[in-house]
């Protein structure tokens, strides 16, 4: 999903792929590929939507689990550190990973966790918490649950649903939001002495290159004003576009008004870890669907999804998974935290 702006009619279809996402992720919680008790409560009539193809609900599942290990890793990383965590979630749509995290053991390792989209979004996302007792509990003492900004923000002790544009110049939208200080009861949101955890799912994907390096850059930036500075970042979204696939999902999205304004500079995998490599990050990786479905999911978890739903379509399915991408990208302040972080990443599971 992609970051929020200012009311902008062109924005609309980008907007609306969140409730793509959401009603994806539904189905294969429905089918049984993964656990996520949240997701009903941010989709309407979520009882009567069919479920999707097994394509899809496959490739839900291959996301979800590269993305939660990287998550899961850097939480147990922090608490190995002997530190608690932040987690940044950009174009955070409709996503449940904070209720997940909360309900799960490594809570302790979570110091805040922040979310960022659309105003449309943020708005709809911040009712649907208000109205929901099992969403509610999972932020702490109601009497400290709050919203701001017209509706469009929500606060809480440990969670923080914002409103902003990440095509903005950040400097001026993220600064005074995330590390800004009100008074002695108000802190900044972000403790920039703690490892933090940037997250986007298919957002820089929508936005310029230009703008995603300029966002990339300045939090880099605000990570080197630490002495212990940690920060991290995945991005998932489609790549390599160039070739006959990649042309027909073009012209999809354009007969819904959406462009891949991102997606021109990675034509290959190794072609993605340049996003981190040329904003100041120190190493960084990439893996396709297909490759983490193949070497880097446990074969017992693998042979218990194929057997949750037939599918006849094995060449249409790694080809969809060889377009579609997960990257990370790590920036440490001095040499010797490599000693704790230096490894974060996923972990192969066969040869």
């Amino acid at each position: 999903m992609f970051p929020p702006s200012r009311a902008q009619a062109g924005d609309a279809p980008i907007r609306a792929t969140d409730n793509d996402a959401a009603v994806a992720r539904l189905s294969a919680v429905h089918k049984q590929y993964f656990n996520d008790p949240f997701i009903r409560y941010f989709v309407p009539r979520a009882h009567l939507l069919p479920p999707r193809p097994p394509l899809i609900n496959i490739g839900t599942y291959v996301r979800s689990a590269g993305i939660d290990a990287l998550v899961d890793q850097w939480l147990s990383l922090a608490g190995n550190a002997g530190q608690q965590c932040q987690i940044v979630s950009l174009g955070s749509g409709s996503d449940t990973r904070f209720w997940r995290i909360a309900a799960g053991p490594l809570k302790e390792n979570l110091q805040t966790y922040v979310e960022i989209d659309f105003p449309e979004i943020t708005t709809k996302k911040a009712m649907a918490i208000r109205k929901n007792k099992e969403l509610m509990s999972g932020l702490g003492d109601p009497a400290k649950v709050t919203l701001a900004q017209g509706g469009t923000a929500l606060h809480s002790p440990r969670y923080h649903l914002l409103a902003a544009d990440l095509r903005l110049e950040p400097s001026e939208t993220l600064e005074p939001m995330l590390y800004s200080s009100k008074d002695a009861e108000h802190p900044a949101i972000l403790d920039p002495s703690l490892p933090t955890l940037l997250v986007f799912e298919c957002v820089l994907v929508y936005m310029s290159a230009s703008s995603s390096s300029r966002l990339l850059e300045w939090f880099v930036g605000r990570a080197e004003r630490s002495q212990s500075g940690v920060l991290g970042c995945i991005v998932y979204e489609m790549f390599g576009l160039d070739d006959a696939f990649g042309r027909v999902m073009i012209n999809n999205l354009k007969e819904r008004n959406i462009s891949l304004l991102g997606a021109e500079p990675y034509p290959t995998v190794e072609s993605l870890p340049n996003r981190f490599l040329g904003t100041g990050f120190s190493a960084a990786h990439g893996l396709t669907l297909k490759e983490i479905r193949k070497d880097y999911i446990e074969r017992e978890e693998l042979e218990r999804i194929s057997k949750l739903e037939f599918l006849d379509e094995m060449e249409e399915l790694d080809l969809v998974l060889v377009h579609y991408a997960i990257s990370w990208g790590l920036f440490l302040t001095k040499q010797d935290l490599s000693t704790n972080w230096g490894h974060w990443g996923l972990i192969r599971q066969r040869d």
